[in-house]
């Protein structure tokens, strides 16, 4: 299976790395013909603004927007920001197919980073990397919380996309990446070899 990978900046070379692990092929994704060879996307961390001015330039809001109507899509900090709504910064350009509200660099400065360990959905806890992380504000009827930091939802799912507040590709713990496969598996009756 083919998972792409948003390549326009941020950390998308530690995402192949963890797909690799999971022995899966990653897909740099950077024009709408590369979309059509991959069953999901990973929207990466990065700079949210960056990413708008990059979007009309290759690919397009409505290709990945009509991506994610039929296929799993998955975000990381930049990646959660642009996937959700509710950005008063108006040089960001939200896609809204994940219903969560989003605050932008609420975590801090880069100077302010953290790793900290999480509980939720995965047993036992994992280490979660906070680089001038979104915060999530609210979250709508569908939304699941599979994990919390001081009781804000920083891990979120609907039953077809997935997004972290944080970084789960740089600390090359495989976990939620491979929950993530497990979803593909799941909306796309794709066998999948299973991850432990």
């Amino acid at each position: 299976m083919k998972i792409g990978i948003l390549g326009i900046q941020g950390a998308y070379a530690a995402h192949a790395a963890i797909l690799r692990k999971l022995q899966l092929q990653a897909v740099t994704v950077l024009y709408p013909e590369d979309l059509e060879q991959i069953e999901a996307l990973i929207i990466p961390g990065g700079e949210s603004t960056v990413l708008t001015k990059f979007f009309g330039f290759r690919l397009h809001y409505e290709d990945i927007r009509a991506f994610a109507e039929r296929k799993p899509v998955f975000g990381t900090c930049a990646g959660l920001i642009l996937m959700g709504h509710g950005v008063e910064d108006t040089r960001v350009r939200q896609l809204n197919i994940l219903d969560v509200s989003v605050i932008r660099n609420a975590y801090g400065r880069q100077t302010e980073s953290f790793e900290t360990e999480v509980t939720g959905s995965l047993n036992p806890p994992f280490q979660a990397v906070f680089i001038r992380a979104p915060r999530i504000r609210s979250v709508g009827p569908d939304i699941r919380v599979l994990a919390s930091l001081e009781g804000q939802p920083v891990w979120v799912e609907n039953d077809k996309h997935m997004a972290c507040a944080f970084h789960p590709e740089l600390t090359g713990d495989t976990r939620i990446h491979a929950y993530f496969i497990e979803k593909i598996r799941k909306n796309h009756g794709i066998p999948v070899t299973e991850h432990h």
